[in-house]
Formats: C-alpha cells, structure tokens, sequence
C-alpha cells in the first residue's frame, strides 16, 4: 500500500511535510541573527532530534548476541515487534524473510523466504517480487501453537514454531495493520480498512468480522487487538475503542475516546493506533490529537482521561501508564486517577520507540540508534547504549531478564541492563 493515498497518511510524511515549513521559519530567523538582542547560544534547530545531554550513568546495557534478520525494515514506517515463544525468538524482516532463534544463545534454528501472492481474477495467481518494499507488516505473531504474520497484500500467513514451514494463508481483504492475536482457538487480525478478522487457528477459515466506520483521513497502522477472558478490545481511526465476543464478534459496548475536531481533515484524525492496556477490571485508550482515557472493562464507561497526542504502544508498571507523544515526551500517569506523575521531554524529536517497562527500569529506542533507559520511578535516566543499524523504531521486548531489540537495519540483539 502507498504512504498516502485519498484515506491514508503516513505519519512519517506527515513530519516531513512540517520540516520544510520549519526550515523556512529558522532560516527567516537568521537574517536577524546580527542583531545584539539575538543570543546565538539560545537557538534551537527544531528540524534536527534534540542533542543528548551527558548524565552520571548507574546502569550498564551490554550485548549477549547479535544477529541478523533479512534485508531490514525497508523505507516504510513499519514496526515488526519480535516474539518470543518458548526456547526461541522470531523476528521478521520487511521483505518476507522469517527467522528463529535460540533466545539464550542467538544459535540459528530456522529461516525462510516468503513471498507474496496476489490474486489477478479468473483464478490466476502470480509471485510479487521480493523488492517489493514492507512486504511484511505489522510484527510477528504467536499463539496457538503457530507463528503468524501478516502483509501488506492482505493475507494472513501461519507457519510452524517448530521449522517455519507455512501451513496455511487466508486473505482478509488490505493491508494488515498490527501483529496478529490469538485466543479460544482463533486469530484476529485488524486491517487498515478497519475490519477486525477471526480466523480458525487450525484452517485459517473465516469465521467471523467485525467493520467500523472508517473515516477520510487516517494514520497508516492499527490498534492490535488484545484477546483476554474470551472478550477481544481494540481501537479504531474513528476514536472508538470496542469490546467483543471473540466467540462470534457480537458488540458488547463501544466508547469514544475522542471525537474529531477540526476543520481539515489533517485535524480531524483521532486514531487510537496504540495497543489497548489492560489491568484487572479497568483498560487503557490512547488517541492521537486526543487523549488518554481510563475506561470500565464491564460497561465500557470512562472512569477518567489526560489529554495527549500519540500513537506509540503504552506501557504499564509501579501503577503507572507510560506513554510518549506526538513530541516525543514520556510521561507516566497514575493508573488510579490520570495525574502525570512524571515526564521526561529530553528526546524532543528523536522519534522514539514505544517504551517498554520491566523490572524498576524504562527503556525507548530512537532513530539514531540510541537505546535510552529511565528509571520508573521519576523518569530520570540511568543509562543508554548506542545499537545503531539505521536507527530505530521497533519496540523493544522482554523475556525473563533479557531484552531484544530489533534495529530498522534487520540486526536482532539481546541484551542486559546491569547496575554498574
């Protein structure tokens, strides 16, 4: 699928049509620069990520292995989560290559190429060449005892843990937007047309979807679905979050998170892209050009909200909710009443990864290649490691006490924080 079309915008090409207007206003800005009120040192180039500032580390990131995984990400802005499943981890590239590892060791179990099928009527079917850019999207999948991802050409495809082999595919329509699901012997995959699709985890047969209106404009990525108790909850570009019946996606409430405002569609998109959290009786909502909301699991009703903008997975953790918004700011917020409790704004225009949270630490990666860790508990930095390969933009993934990052270049590596 294109970075834009009549119904989509890519959120990178979004920021790239802001920094040219950026850079004209600066570069007014230097024509009075000879002036004596003008004081040089307090000019900020606010189309360049903000400078890292030193701080007295107290916690060491050191690698335990690296691998690689294909050809990379590509040029998309795609996010391919790794998942770890047992012994191993499996981690994708943008291309359709698949591969498994040992998740202590980083020894290769297996790898494959997939490639995508498109389907050119009266039953003809033809290979897509492999150049074709983000052939796999959304991050890998498992559950079930199968290993899933999905494409940008609309099918979900199952393989086996055991050797990669594929076992079946299924076409659910356009682009999936998010990791797939699974639960009660099913997997849910939500497209970028907004459809949530339930397909038997055994056939791959359809059995049931769900539609939700899908507005003119929206951000490229969905909400991934979150599967709990034998009830499916995710979010949509319309500002709606929704909770089903996983058993045959009868509606058991919806809520609006945020309502579009605005008089151009640019303000009018109020996606909620990032990944529902949920936490005993209460789940968490995050809109873009919109907010944070708290809501009832029972009767979906909204129990409070924190106005931010994003559109990154959240994390959770010391009774907080971590978020980073549109402007690359981290902020906790108390899970009982919605007070920010914390924020962290020195990675202003880093573009961030989603966080994760683990043990009493935060962790985010940038697009330089920075790997930022923050305690949990008043966000102050306590460590960093530079990774490289061409930045980053996957959110990092804990197993027991080891972290994988996947860099946009394809090098998987696990890794440990450790107190100096």
């Amino acid at each position: 699928m294109p970075g834009w079309n009549h119904r989509m915008i890519n959120l990178a090409t979004k920021r790239l049509l802001v920094l040219p207007l950026l850079a004209l206003t600066l570069g007014g800005c230097s024509w009075f620069s000879w002036l004596p009120w003008v004081d040089d040192d307090a000019k900020v180039d606010e189309t360049k990520p903000a400078k890292l500032e030193p701080f007295d580390a107290e916690v060491r990131v050191s690698v335990q292995w690296q691998r690689k995984v294909g050809d990379g990400l590509g040029k998309k802005y795609i996010r391919l989560v790794p998942s770890v499943v047992a012994d191993r981890i499996i981690a994708a590239d943008g291309y359709g290559a698949l591969a498994a590892f040992d998740r202590f060791t980083g020894k290769p179990i297996w790898q494959q190429q997939y490639a995508a099928v498109e389907r050119t009527g009266f039953g003809v079917q033809r290979l897509l060449d492999r150049r074709d850019p983000a052939f796999v999207s959304g991050g890998v999948g498992v559950g079930e005892g199968l290993v899933l991802m999905g494409t940008t050409h609309g099918e979900v495809v199952a393989l086996s843990v055991a050797d990669g082999s594929e076992l079946w595919r299924t076409r659910v329509g356009t682009e999936v937007g998010s990791a797939p699901t699974t639960g009660g012997g099913k997997v849910f995959v939500q497209t970028i047309d907004d459809r949530i699709s339930a397909l038997d985890a055994a056939t791959g047969a359809v059995a049931w979807t769900y539609d939700s209106q899908m507005p003119l404009l929206t951000l490229r990525g969905t909400s991934a679905p979150v599967f709990d108790q034998g009830i499916l909850y995710s979010g949509f570009a319309n500002g709606k979050v929704v909770a089903l019946r996983a058993e045959n996606g009868e509606p058991m409430w919806e809520q609006r998170v945020m309502l579009p405002e605005g008089r151009s569609e640019l303000d009018r998109i109020v996606d909620v892209d990032a990944r529902i959290e949920l936490d005993g009786g209460s789940m968490y909502a995050f809109a873009y050009q919109g907010r944070v909301t708290a809501i009832s699991r029972r009767e979906g009703r909204p129990m409070w909200e924190q106005e931010l903008s994003g559109y990154l997975d959240m994390a959770q953790g010391y009774g907080q909710l971590y978020v980073v918004d549109a402007d690359d700011t981290v902020s906790a917020i108390d899970k009982a009443s919605g007070e920010v409790n914390w924020q962290q704004s020195a990675f202003a225009r880093r573009k961030l990864t989603a966080p994760l949270a683990f043990s009493n630490y935060l962790v985010a990666g940038d697009e330089e290649g920075y790997l930022h860790v923050m305690a949990q508990r008043d966000g102050r930095l306590v460590g960093r490691r530079k990774l490289g390969g061409k930045g980053l933009r996957t959110q990092p993934i804990i197993a027991d006490d080891m972290m994988y990052t996947l860099t946009n270049a394809g090098t998987l590596a696990a890794l440990k924080v450790t107190l100096n």
